[in-house]
């Protein structure tokens, strides 16, 4: 099936205003964005965060499956990482969705559009919490997240920056069809950086 026929966008809360491809392909504004759009999957619904999300992020950077992320750390500085997706929003113009899975209504993970200083290129990037593994969550979200990315926020190309040693994310990035492209010296340690299929390959991977 068309992937565009299985995942569904709603963009009653969008206000995009005059946004415009800037450096990387990435979204710039004129005005700050402060209503995110909300876009859905198969089993997931790509949200904003709410003040419930904390409690499991706590968890989260708690837990050593938040290495890659910067944890673990303590629940005060884990706000301050929680408090940075809804900001990236505001600064960016895109960002990071919670993933509340459709089924539950439970809150499982992020994942969305990434560029923090000091990244080398806007990425897609995913993270889940505890207990909420080996789902397939991380895949499923990072692909529609991919297609908001190019038919929605303009971007002709996507990378994902992923620690080598974090096996799991190394499988869902190869999953999406991303091929390794260099590995370069990130924060005190290695990552490799994954160039993701274009939209048109996205599409067809899916039929």
């Amino acid at each position: 099936r068309h992937l565009t026929s299985m995942l569904t966008c709603s963009l009653e809360a969008a206000s995009l205003g005059n946004l415009t491809v800037g450096p990387f392909n990435c979204i710039t504004d004129n005005h700050f964005m402060t209503n995110i759009p909300v876009f859905e999957s198969p089993r997931l619904l790509l949200r904003a965060f709410k003040p419930d999300d904390f409690e499991p992020m706590v968890d989260f950077y708690a837990s050593e499956v938040s290495r890659p992320y910067g944890g673990p750390c303590s629940r005060e500085e884990a706000w301050r990482k929680f408090a940075v997706y809804s900001g990236h929003w505001v600064l960016r113009g895109y960002g990071p969705w919670a993933l509340e899975a459709k089924d539950t209504g439970m809150f499982v993970g992020l994942c969305g559009l990434w560029f923090p200083e000091g990244f080398p290129e806007p990425e897609i990037s995913w993270a889940l919490v505890p207990g909420q593994h080996g789902k397939g969550y991380a895949t499923e979200a990072a692909r529609r997240a991919l297609q908001a990315a190019y038919e929605h926020f303009g971007w002709r190309t996507a990378v994902s920056v992923i620690a080598t040693d974090n096996a799991a994310s190394h499988a869902v990035a190869q999953r999406l069809g991303a091929k390794p492209e260099s590995r370069i010296a990130f924060r005190g340690a290695q990552a490799d950086i994954y160039r993701h299929l274009s939209l048109d390959a996205l599409l067809k991977a899916v039929n």
